[in-house]
C-alpha cells in the first residue's frame, strides 16, 4: 500500500506550497497533490552531501591548537595524515557511522562519500580491495543514508606524477588496481570516479578515470589553495580549472570541489561546461582555505560537509551566506529579485546542485526518491530562515530517506549507542 503524506508547507521545485500530499510508493514519491488540507509540518527536499571525507570525523576538536609556526592547510594535512595511519577498518566504520548519523540529524539525506583511505597502515592492499569501502557501504546502510561511493585514485605527491610521500600509502592506486576497486565499490553501492586532484592524478590518469565513469559522476578536488595555483601555473603555464577544462571532457556529471582559488574566466568556463561547483563553506572557512568568488559563477552549486569538524546542512548554508557577505560588504548576496528569501534561495540551489553532482534526481516532485526533511512552524520562510541564520541546533524534526523515516523528534534510533562506540574509539586512538 502506497504512504501518504501531509504538509501544511512544501518546498517544491516551484516554491512554497500549502496544503501538499506526497504518495510514496517503493521508497519514490509517486504522486503529488495540492489543496489537500490537514498537514500540520513544513516539509523539505532531502538536502545532498556532496563532498564527505568521513574517516576525518575522528579530528573534530583534535586539530584546533596552534603548532609552533604559522598553521596552515599544509600543517593541518600533516595531522591529518597521521590520523589516517592510525586507523583500522573497524575504526573507520565507526567514524562513518557517526558522521552518517549526524549528516541525518543535520538535514542530509545522501552523502557522496570521498573516500581514498584503501590500504592497511603499511600501504599493503587488503585481501578484499575494497575492505575500507565495504566499512562505509555498511555505515550508510546501518544508518539509513543514501550513498554515492567515490574511490579515490590517488598516485602523486604533485604536479608532472611527483613520486608519492611515504604518508600518502594507504591512498595508493594503479589504474589497473584502481579498476578493480571501483569495480568493487560498484557491487556495494552507487559508484562514481574522484581522481584527488591534478596533484595526484596526472591528466592521462585523469582522462583515463572519466572515460571508465562513463556518465556517472567525477569529482575531483581543484584550485583549493592558493599554493596548488601556483604549482599548476609552475608546472603547466596555466591555472588549474583552466588546465582541466582546456583538457579534459568536464561536463555535466563533474563535480569540482573547492573552486576557492578561481577567476571570472574559469568561473564562467565551469558554468558553461555545466559542472557542479562543490563548496564545503565550513571546513573551507576551518582550513583557512578562502572564499569561493560566487560572483564570478553563474552554474550549479551545491554544499558538501567535507572534514566533517561540525555536520548541519543550514549551517553550511548559513556559513557561505556569511562569507560572501564579508567578501562583498552586502546583505542577502545569494537572494535574488526573483528569489527575496535569502534561505529559500540558498536552499534550492544547493539542493538542484547536489542532486546533479550525485546523479539523483532532486525535489520533491513524481518520480523523485522520496527523501525529505519535517520543520516545525506557521510561516515557511521564516521557519526556514530561522534554521539557517538563527537556530542554536539542528531545527529538523524529521528525515525520511526513500520513503524510511530514519530521524525522529530530531534524534536518529542509534545516535547513543553510536556515539559510545565512537568515544571508546577516540580514547583508544588519542
Amino acid at each position: 500500500m502506497p504512504d501518504a503524506y501531509l504538509f501544511r508547507h512544501a518546498l517544491l521545485p516551484t516554491g512554497w506550497t500549502e496544503n501538499v500530499r506526497l504518495i510514496v510508493e517503493n521508497g519514490v514519491i509517486a504522486n503529488l497533490e495540492t489543496k489537500m488540507p490537514g498537514g500540520k509540518e513544513i516539509a523539505l527536499p532531502g538536502m545532498p552531501n556532496l563532498h564527505s571525507h568521513a574517516f576525518q570525523r575522528a579530528m573534530a576538536g583534535h586539530v584546533e591548537r596552534r603548532g609552533t609556526g604559522q598553521d596552515s592547510f599544509w600543517t593541518w594535512r600533516t595531522l591529518m595524515y597521521k590520523l589516517a595511519l592510525s586507523m583500522s577498518p573497524e575504526d573507520v566504520e565507526a567514524a562513518a557511522t557517526l558522521a552518517f548519523i549526524e549528516m541525518l540529524e543535520g538535514g542530509f539525506t545522501s552523502v557522496a562519500e570521498f573516500h581514498y583511505l584503501h590500504h592497511a597502515p603499511d600501504g599493503t592492499p587488503y585481501a578484499d580491495i575494497g575492505e575500507m569501502a565495504a566499512r562505509i557501504a555498511a555505515a550508510a546502510e546501518a544508518v539509513g543514508i543514501e550513498l554515492l561511493l567515490l574511490p579515490v585514485f590517488y598516485a602523486h605527491a604533485g604536479f608532472g606524477g611527483t613520486a608519492p610521500a611515504p604518508e600518502q600509502r594507504r591512498f595508493l592506486s594503479s589504474l589497473d588496481n584502481y579498476t578493480k576497486l571501483y569495480e568493487r565499490c560498484a557491487a556495494l553501492a552507487p559508484s562514481g570516479v574522484a581522481p584527488h586532484s591534478l596533484r595526484a592524478a596526472t591528466l592521462p590518469e585523469v582522462k583515463a578515470l572519466a572515460e571508465l565513469a562513463g556518465g556517472r559522476p567525477v569529482h575531483i578536488h581543484i584550485a583549493e589553495q592558493t599554493a596548488e595555483v601556483d604549482a599548476c601555473i609552475s608546472f603547466s603555464g596555466q591555472r588549474p580549472v583552466e588546465y582541466l577544462l582546456a583538457n579534459a571532457p568536464v561536463g555535466p556529471n563533474w563535480c569540482l570541489v573547492h573552486g576557492t582559488h578561481i577567476t571570472p574566466q574559469e568561473g564562467a568556463a565551469m558554468a558553461a561546461a555545466n559542472a557542479v561547483a562543490g563548496l564545503c563553506p565550513i571546513t573551507e572557512a576551518n582550513l583557512g582555505d578562502g572564499i569561493f568568488p560566487i560572483q564570478h559563477f553563474s552554474g550549479a552549486w551545491g554544499v558538501g560537509s567535507d572534514s566533517n569538524v561540525l555536520i548541519d546542512a543550514a549551517r553550511e548554508l548559513q556559513m557561505l551566506e556569511y562569507s560572501q557577505r564579508l567578501a562583498q560588504r552586502a546583505r542577502n548576496v545569494m537572494a535574488s529579485p526573483a528569489a527575496p528569501c535569502t534561505a529559500t534561495a540558498l536552499y534550492q540551489a544547493a539542493v538542484a546542485g547536489g542532486a546533479q553532482a550525485l546523479g539523483l534526481q532532486g525535489g520533491l516532485r513524481p518520480g523523485a526518491p522520496a527523501s525529505f526533511v519535517t520543520l516545525s512552524g506557521e510561516n515557511p520562510e521564516l521557519a526556514l530562515s530561522q534554521s539557517v541564520f538563527c537556530a542554536r541546533q539542528p531545527a529538523v524534526r524529521g528525515v525520511w530517506v526513500n520513503g524510511r523515516q530514519v530521524v525522529e523528534d530530531g534524534r536518529h534510533a542509534l545516535a547513543q549507542t553510536t556515539r559510545l562506540r565512537f568515544d571508546t574509539m577516540m580514547d583508544r586512538l588519542i
